[in-house]
Order: C-alpha cells, then structure tokens, then sequence
C-alpha cells in the first residue's frame, strides 16, 4: 500500500515507523515545513492518505483528498462539530474517509464495554457516573476527542444524563443532568481515559491506559487498509463492526 502522511508529527513519524517495516510505502510526508507539497500530482502517487494535524487544518485537508479521489483516514480530534459538513462533502464528491478520535484497537474494545455498561447502568439509577481523561502537554483539545465520543456513547444511552461538561474539580460535577469530565494534561503521559459509575454503596470504574502511539499507529494503517476499498464516510465503530463485532 502506498500511503500519504499528511501530518509528519510523533504520530506521523509512528506511523511512518510501523508502514514500512509491515511492508508499505511511504510516497508523501506532508508537515507545515513543506505543506506546499500536498498537491493533486503528489498525492495522486498514493493509494490513501492518513491524516494526523490540527482542528483548524483538518477539515481542508479531508476535501482536497475528496477532490483527487484519494481515501483518507483521520484521527485529527477538536473539530467535531465540522464533521457532518465533512460528511456531506465526502459523499458529494464520491470520496472515501473514515474518521476516528482513536485508532487504538483496544479503546475500541474499552469503548464498546462503555457502550455496553451504559446500556445495563441506564436501570440503575443509584449510579452516578463521571469520566477522567489524562493526556500529554501538548494535546491541544480538552476534553480529548475520545473522551467526548466516549460521553456520547454515553448520553445516548443513559437517560438522566442531558449533556457533558467539562469540571475542574470531580468534587464539583454540576447539574445532575450534567456528565461531568475532568481533564488533565501531565508530562510523558500517552493517554488514559476512565469511566466511572458510583454508588452509596460501591464503584465501578472501566479504564483504558495506552502505554504507547504503537497501538493508535497499528489501526490508523489497518483502518487505512480497509476505506481503500470503501466510498462514504465511516467510523472506527463501522470499521471494528465489520472485523470484530
């Protein structure tokens, strides 16, 4: 597989890592030093592009792979709520994307136990539930992108719970209708996230603590691996739906 980095960060440069020593190609390497080369010809070289950047940069990014018909995955996180015109300009060009606030495949698995418990913690309404996600200095989002899909997963299911918000102090949740997030950003951290629901009587807590980029790395390629064959907008849900699930 030939592959565009768009994006040549510590993710892209993981990535980088991973694609060639699994046998791929790597024919384009795109950071803000040399963003002049993300050009129709240049990418045309590649069978997809992986998208690593930032909020304000993404969505561009994600049409012009639309435009020159390249499949593109993204795990660009802080730009929500752009996704659906994103969407929509995906399918009006008849492109291919698959967009995913993480590509590890074990958040998968942490976030389709999340999904599950909150499923059967909708009847139990002793619970209070609260999530805590811990990242490095430099993540720019907060809360991160997978915290938010995982607080979703979340609202969708447990009917007490109206919205999210982000609390400085758990102590201080808010609104009862509130889901209350706590966000920490610490040195040489990779990333964890914890859902927690607790009672008077005791507490139960789903964590995710990645030790590495290796894993987030390893599903962006195999995601990218799978949208080459696909035409539409996807998520990593449909992606582990169809391998897994």
């Amino acid at each position: 597989m030939k592959i565009a980095l768009i994006g040549y960060g510590k993710m892209g440069k993981e990535i980088e890592a991973i694609a060639l020593k699994a046998g791929h190609e790597v024919v384009l390497k795109v950071s803000t030093a040399n963003k002049h080369e993300l050009n129709t010809q240049n990418l045309s070289a590649a069978d997809v592009a992986i998208e690593f950047t930032r909020p304000d940069t993404v969505f561009d990014n994600l049409v012009f792979c639309f435009q020159a018909g390249i499949p593109v995955v993204t795990g660009t996180t802080g730009w929500h709520e752009r996704i659906p015109e994103a969407r929509e300009a995906c399918e009006k060009s008849d492109g291919s994307a698959l967009y995913a606030s993480n590509f590890s495949i074990g958040v998968q698995v942490f976030m389709e136990l999340n999904r599950k418990l909150a499923d059967m913690m909708d009847k139990l309404a002793t619970y209070q539930v609260s999530m805590n996600e811990i990242h490095h200095l430099q993540k720019l989002d907060k809360p991160s992108g997978t915290a938010v899909s995982l607080a979703a997963d979340i609202l969708q299911r447990l009917q007490r719970k109206k919205q999210w918000k982000l609390v400085t102090d758990e102590s201080m949740p808010g609104h009862e209708d509130d889901l209350a997030i706590t966000s920490e950003r610490l040195k040489d951290v990779v990333g964890t996230h914890s859902v927690t629901y607790e009672s008077a009587i005791d507490k139960i807590t789903l964590v995710h603590e990645a030790k590495n980029r290796k894993g987030f790395a390893t599903g962006a390629i195999e995601a990218a691996k799978w949208i080459k064959q696909k035409k539409g907008f996807y998520s990593m849900e449909d992606f582990m739906n169809e391998i897994l699930f």
